[in-house]
């Protein structure tokens, strides 16, 4: 049987077409998704929010390649991800998705720089130099003092700019942020938000976040309410959901 290979797209996109996901037996079946279809492009931005238990963040799971659809395709850079063979897939994931979450998920064992390193030791990286790269990051979200230091010696707040530099670590096509801010004050919650969208700009990459946040929620170009198991769109920030924007 021939393996199916991995392909390196230039082109940044996004495109979700029927996507269903249940859980349990035919006979005890959970349907948590059902035909979500959206599309997205380089520098676009989206919202997703809902009640507690709406599906959210198994949708960012899915299209983050962390789990399959029931039915329905996911094509990330024109790639059908699910396709590859499982070491191909992690691959595909390590190299086109970054991934922060609510829990920052840092090592306790390792330093600041150690913890944005690690996603380039699985395999071998495509973008030169990985510590100069990770210094680079660590200064421009203003940790460059903290290089040596342990997760527990950090604020929560550098504790989540820390994740944020290793999810962009490898240059992801994809940036999924599952409640990123939702351990935060508001104070702090706004100056993370405002430095993921900085540094989205820059990279000109697809940003996704769940959140139950409505006031994070409000700054992304585009907003979707899970409802019953599907997205219903709230509203178009014009501006903001221009791919170059």
């Amino acid at each position: 049987m021939m393996e199916t290979k991995l392909r390196v797209s230039a082109s940044i996109s996004l495109k979700l077409s029927n996507v269903h996901k249940h859980f349990g037996s035919e006979t005890r079946r959970v349907e948590v998704l059902h035909d979500i279809s959206f599309d997205m492009a380089a520098g676009q931005t989206l919202a997703i929010t809902g009640p507690s238990g709406s599906g959210k963040s198994t949708l960012l799971h899915l299209i983050g390649t962390l789990d399959q659809p029931s039915a329905g395709s996911i094509e990330i850079n024109g790639q059908t991800p699910f396709s590859l063979p499982e070491p191909e897939l992690a691959k595909f994931r390590n190299q086109v998705v970054g991934f922060v979450f609510q829990d920052h998920h840092l090592l306790p064992q390792y330093s600041v720089l150690e913890n944005v390193l690690i996603p380039t030791l699985a395999f071998k990286n495509k973008n030169g130099n990985p510590e100069k790269r990770a210094r680079e990051l660590l200064e421009r979200v203003g940790l460059a003092h903290r290089l040596d230091h342990r997760p527990a010696e950090l604020s929560g707040g550098e504790r989540q700019r820390v994740a944020i530099a290793r999810a962009l670590i490898n240059r992801p096509s994809l940036l999924l942020c599952d409640e990123p801010t939702g351990d935060l004050d508001r104070s702090t919650a706004n100056t993370v938000a405002s430095l993921l969208f900085e540094l989205h700009r820059e990279a000109q990459n697809i940003l996704i976040a769940v959140t139950h946040s409505l006031e994070l929620a409000s700054r992304f170009g585009k907003r979707f309410e899970l409802v019953e198991g599907t997205c219903v769109e709230v509203g178009i920030n014009l501006k903001q959901n221009k791919p170059n924007a």
